[in-house]
């Protein structure tokens, strides 16, 4: 027992060590749909069956919306809209047939406007048993099993929304969204399971911000392997150039870091990638992509054999500078 409690502990001890430095990335993607992006003023009309909210939901959501401290959208106001659609006497529903919809959305200088139809929230109970373990005395000599009855509680939400070009009288986007949610609650346990009404609310934000998201630029965050060993015969200064990088790195002192890589390339004569790859990242981390790029090259020009995080690297590069691109249209039509 002892030797495999030992032999537990370095496999622990050895795994935690060889655990590889990582960055942290945030980079900025184009919004899923991009043609939302050539009509930011927005109308969201009532929903059809909208027991949950998920209409006003969407509507806090796209008008709470900014990237860099930036409003995206602009949302016509609901006074305005009501106004209009009592005026044309019409149902303020997300049915509203498309030709009605372009027509208010004209009246009130929408450039897209966003309906829908919410599907009643769907609930199943279901009971079962588990097992518990007790002691049978004080002294806890001896255990007793027994069952407690519990219950399953499924409670699902869809919704059709579609986003129409008041413009071009066309859909921009159409789709159908779920989400369900399971709830656990036993009879030894202080949890009480959600009502129907107040879990559906839950759903319901949960589509909003699920629609939201394809409709909007947004960061994304990932994390990038550093090479903390070297890929020549280093000397013993040249090692501590790398060392004290990669510390420098973890405390996000980018700066200086670059600083010991680039005397790391001159004095191994610019024939290290390991150097260059980390750089990379530095400049990938602080969204400079263009000079990342160059950096992973001369990495993957120095290699001889294939190296995963290099290989990683130019592909991963090549695809964020496509998306900046991508996204900077959306942000500045």
């Amino acid at each position: 027992m002892k030797l495999f409690v030992s032999l537990l502990f370095l496999l622990f001890f050895i795994f935690f060590n060889a655990c590889t430095q990582r960055v942290q990335i945030k980079a900025l993607e184009p919004a899923q749909i991009d043609r939302i992006s050539q009509t930011k003023k927005l109308a969201v009309f009532d929903f059809n069956n909208d027991q949950v909210g998920l209409s006003r939901k969407i509507e806090a959501k796209l008008a709470g919306f900014r990237i860099n401290g930036k409003k995206y959208f602009t949302i016509v106001s609901r006074t305005d809209l009501n106004m209009i659609i009592k005026e044309q006497k019409l149902q303020n529903s997300g049915l509203v047939n498309e030709e009605k919809s372009v027509q208010v959305g004209e009246l009130i200088g929408a450039e897209a406007i966003i309906s829908g139809n919410v599907r009643s929230p769907t609930k199943q109970d279901s009971y079962y048993y588990e097992s518990r373990v007790r002691c049978a005395d004080k002294k806890c000599k001896k255990l007793i099993s027994y069952n407690v009855r519990c219950m399953k509680r499924i409670v699902g939400l869809s919704a059709e929304i579609r986003t129409v070009d008041v413009s071009k009288g066309d859909i921009i986007f159409a789709d159908t969204f779920s989400k369900t949610k399971i709830y656990k609650h036993c009879s030894d346990d202080s949890r009480a399971l959600p009502s129907t009404t107040i879990a559906a609310q839950n759903l319901a934000q949960e589509i909003a911000n699920q629609f939201t998201y394809k409709l909007t630029p947004h960061y994304r965050i990932f994390y990038v392997d550093l090479l903390d060993e070297p890929d020549l015969d280093y000397t013993d200064q040249q090692k501590e150039l790398l060392k004290y990088a990669l510390e420098y790195i973890k405390q996000t002192r980018y700066d200086k870091a670059e600083e010991l890589l680039m005397r790391l390339i001159d004095a191994t004569d610019a024939k290290s990638y390991v150097a260059f790859y980390n750089l990379g990242v530095i400049k990938e981390a602080q969204g400079k992509y263009e000079e990342a790029k160059e950096y992973y090259e001369h990495a993957d020009h120095l290699m001889i054999e294939p190296i995963e995080e290099i290989n990683e690297a130019v592909n991963r590069i090549n695809t964020l500078i496509e998306k900046r691109k991508k996204t900077l249209e959306q942000l500045n039509r």
